[in-house]
């Protein structure tokens, strides 16, 4: 495999055209300007898009990004853009991590030193990790896909792919949102590949086998499928809409940076710990960062498609059928709807479960020392020559 290294670069031309369009904002009426009960909060919004034109710097981010080695290596059709960050240790582990959506390869920036270098950041060498973060296809700065069928299950595919490539033909994984799809298929199709995988979110199509023969549903089970059925009424329009009619959306938020900035920022606001305040829990130049490399790389449009792929290929198990590969997770409490760790035995081997005190959906983000923690203390046992 052929690794191409890569530097960020966002022509001025385009810098340009985004901040025109900033100044020519429409903006929708609202009832109350400062609420978040209708969506997005206009005040916030028009609070971010003067932020954005006069303060946001996008070449110091650019410069900043820049310092993570990245590369981009064609597999299956696709290129494929990732960070390779090589471990300082006696044995590094090879480790992918895998972000989702709204995110993207950025959200690991602060987790990348601590797990690539655990001896200059405060911890043991022996728990460093050789690190590769992908970034999704059609997602960042990796290639969209020309047809359908790049799923979870073909991503989880590309990524053993880009592992074997760089030399690591036994690696481990680790993801939420997206990223915990694709982790889990990677240990459901390449067994033998995966020294175990870490999951700080459980996917919303996980669906163990049952039929009258496997054990009746828990109390807490139950409850858990209510409340995620609920999720899904209150909260779940945008990822229908994204799995059925994607295109229509990106119309809009291919055209408007404030559209697509509205479609982002609720979601982080919603689903982080920031008890309503968003910059408590991500910092502003953090969320723009995100805005603008969706923006900027123009794949918004495949990054919600991908939903409809996830859509089509649930990870749903056949009765009977465990997943052997050690599965440790870290249950965030301002977590979107997980389930009772019954639920998922009943189809990984789970080996660690840890309630965490503080954090959201977006745990590199957020609590980037305490995910960095759970995921050296998962992988410690497992170290050993025959692993790695």
């Amino acid at each position: 495999m052929e690794s191409r290294p890569f530097t960020i670069h966002v022509a001025d031309e385009a810098i340009e055209d985004l901040h025109r369009r900033l100044w020519n904002s429409h903006w929708p009426g609202s009832i109350d300007a400062d609420s978040w009960e209708d969506g997005t909060s206009l005040s916030f919004l028009k609070r971010l898009r003067d932020h954005w034109l006069h303060q946001f710097d996008w070449r110091m981010q650019e410069g900043r990004l820049n310092r993570l080695p990245q590369y981009v290596s064609t597999i299956r059709g696709l290129g494929i853009h990732f960070v390779h960050q090589p471990g300082v240790g006696p044995a590094p582990m090879p480790l992918v991590l895998t972000h989702g959506w709204p995110g993207s390869f950025a959200e690991m920036e602060r987790i990348i030193p601590l797990l690539a270098d655990p001896g200059a950041n405060g911890g043991d060498p022996g728990d460093a990790f050789h690190v590769v973060v992908p970034s999704l296809p059609g997602y960042g700065f990796s290639q969209a896909p020309a047809a359908p069928g790049v799923s979870a299950r073909e991503i989880a595919a590309i990524w053993r792919e880009l592992m074997a490539g760089l030399g690591y033909d036994r690696f481990a994984a680790q993801g939420g949102d997206i990223g915990a799809g694709v982790s889990c298929w990677l240990a459901r199709s390449f067994p033998e590949s995966l020294v175990g995988v870490h999951l700080n979110y459980i996917p919303g199509s996980f669906r163990p086998g049952r039929d009258k023969s496997t054990a009746p549903l828990s109390a807490e089970e139950t409850a858990f499928l209510d409340k995620a059925a609920a999720f899904a009424a209150a909260e779940g329009a945008y990822a229908a809409l994204q799995a059925t009619k994607p295109l229509t959306l990106a119309f809009a938020l291919s055209d408007s940076p404030i559209g697509l900035a509205a479609w982002i920022a609720e979601k982080f606001r919603a689903w982080s710990d920031c008890g309503g305040e968003l910059e408590r829990a991500i910092p502003i130049d953090t969320l723009l960062t995100d805005v603008s490399i969706y923006w900027f790389s123009g794949n918004i449009s495949a990054s919600l498609r991908l939903y409809k792929e996830l859509r089509s290929q649930p990870l749903a198990f056949e009765v009977g059928e465990r997943v052997g590969v050690p599965f440790g997770v870290s249950v965030f409490p301002r977590e979107l709807p997980m389930p009772p760790r019954s639920w998922v035995e009943r189809a990984l081997n789970v080996v660690r479960w840890t309630c965490m005190p503080a954090g959201g959906h977006f745990a590199a983000l957020e609590q980037p020392e305490a995910l960095t923690e759970e995921i050296r203390a998962f992988f410690r046992p497992l170290r050993s020559r025959d692993n790695v």
